[in-house]
């Protein structure tokens, strides 16, 4: 069987176009075969106050075309654009193969694969901010 496997821990939620399901007391897995389910998993999920970066406002953009609160269509620019953006920024060799994939999965018509690209970007996002907000060592002040 081809698909998507979704394994979900005890009680745990995934949102499956459109719909919430609630997994039972006991591990579950599911086998999506229908191709362009629109699937998220909620522990995943990025809240709207949550979205306050780069690469966590697009993960929020791709989040709501699978939950069916906008269409590729409408957000496809702005997905675009803005993974464009991240390309220049996040120019280490890992990084660009990341944003091509999330900027294939756009041309492909496939959110899922979206956020599942842009998801790996989080940490290197997060680094790259923690140097920004560090100040200067007294060497470097020295230095200029």
């Amino acid at each position: 069987m081809t698909g998507l496997v979704l394994k979900l821990a005890p009680n745990e939620r995934v949102l499956i176009n459109g719909a919430v399901i609630e997994n039972g007391n006991r591990r579950g897995r599911l086998n999506i075969v229908t191709p362009g389910a629109n699937i998220l998993r909620l522990r995943d999920a990025i809240h709207p106050g949550e979205a306050n970066t780069p690469v966590r406002r697009l993960c929020y953009a791709a989040q709501l075309i699978l939950s069916g609160d906008i269409s590729m269509a409408d957000a496809r620019a702005e997905l675009g654009a803005g993974i464009l953006q991240l390309g220049a920024a996040m120019n280490d060799p890992e990084s660009t193969k990341i944003v091509r994939a999330a900027f294939k999965a756009i041309e492909d018509n496939q959110p899922y694969y979206v956020l599942k690209s842009l998801r790996q970007l989080l940490p290197r996002e997060e680094y790259l901010l923690s140097i920004a907000k560090r100040p200067p060592s007294p060497d470097a002040i020295a230095a200029q």
